[in-house]
């Protein structure tokens, strides 16, 4: 328990990283032992993993809030974000983690939601609830908060941008106390963290994870909703739309998506008739390292080098980066790992790479 969080909690160990430190040391604790060395090679001097003591305390401290963690792998960690390209290791949950066995969907939208905006969300995730889908959303002012205002009575999921225990937006307060007593609050974060403006689409990713479709109700051009569209059809997830008036700067997005190919919804059973079940019973181990590839072997610099011309601003996804080196995929993965310790590539969500800002 402990050794997991000390690895994802250590400084510029991301989701990725983590898997791929466990898949080749085969233990967290074997990780944490190569970590130092492996980020000296990288470069990176007097680096230190996450302390033992700052893991137990967050275990404390989260266990006085009364959330429990669940491990990828372990019977109770959601089967629905195993076929993400980077789940949660460890996800924070408060409340009723049963709801997780449940056939989800998600509602998402504007923050400065409309009166019209707000009563269909309350009307979609009300008729949702009674044909027995849970609904997921993240906790947010407008469309959020009216789709879980009406899904309480049916079973709802929270995901949280910050610490599972942090009240974010403060006016949600009696909102937060009564998921956490009839729904549930989930988050991958540290407990006690404030979340940050970086932290909201790496949230996205996982309402969208788990859950059959997200369906959209006002979002202007540029916005998180957006974001989380984008993540539901990277997983395989349906994307459904409610439609707006075209001089609405709030359903602007939408009807963007809907021009692009969405699916236009106009009821809880517009939403049934679009879902296809998918079969969420397989539940994945860690993958094992590939056989190594016969061919001529590249200098660790030259990898680097092609890795970060290759890379710019704009996210690109890690297998087409391998073959776009048409390089081994064992050639380039362990820079891609000395590079993120280094601090020069970052990882987005949904397994894509972009040079560092």
């Amino acid at each position: 328990m402990a050794s997991w969080l000390r690895l994802i909690r250590s400084r510029r160990v991301g989701v990725s990283t983590f898997f791929r430190l466990m898949t080749e040391y085969g233990s967290a604790d074997k990780a944490l032992e190569a970590l130092p060395e492996i980020a000296s090679a990288a470069g990176v001097s007097k680096y230190t993993c996450c302390p033992l003591h700052i893991a137990e305390q967050e275990i404390t401290t989260g266990q006085r809030a009364d959330a429990r963690m669940l491990f990828y792998g372990a019977p109770d960690y959601p089967k629905a974000l195993y076929d993400l390209h980077d789940p949660p290791p460890i996800l924070w949950a408060l409340g009723d983690a049963d709801l997780l066995t449940r056939p989800a969907v998600a509602l998402v939208g504007a923050r400065n939601a409309s009166s019209l905006g707000t009563r269909m969300s309350k009307a979609l995730a009300s008729g949702l609830g009674e044909a027995g889908f849970v609904t997921v959303s993240g906790l947010a002012r407008g469309i959020d908060t009216a789709a879980h205002i009406a899904a309480l009575p049916h079973g709802t999921i929270a995901v949280q941008a910050g610490g599972v225990d942090v009240i974010y937006p403060t006016e949600n307060l009696q909102l937060h106390d009564n998921i956490k007593a009839s729904g549930l609050r989930l988050s991958e974060q540290p407990i006690g963290l404030q979340p940050q403006a970086r932290d909201f689409p790496r949230r996205n990713r996982i309402i969208s994870g788990l859950a059959r479709a997200v369906v959209v109700i006002e979002a202007a051009a540029k916005s998180g909703s957006l974001i989380t569209a984008r993540n539901a059809l990277d997983q395989g997830r349906d994307v459904l739309v409610v439609p707006g008036h075209p001089l609405d700067g709030r359903s602007a997005g939408c009807n963007m998506l809907i021009r692009d190919g969405a699916s236009l919804i106009r009821s809880v059973d517009d939403i049934r008739e679009a879902i296809e079940a998918p079969d969420l019973t397989t539940q994945p181990t860690m993958s094992k390292p590939e056989p190594p590839q016969q061919a001529q072997p590249v200098p660790a610099g030259q990898v680097d080098t092609k890795i970060l011309n290759l890379l710019g601003p704009t996210p690109v996804a890690e297998d087409q980066l391998i073959r776009d080196l048409a390089l081994p995929t064992h050639m380039v993965v362990p820079q891609l790992t000395t590079l993120e310790l280094q601090g020069k590539i970052t990882r987005q969500p949904g397994g894509l790479l972009s040079l560092a800002r």
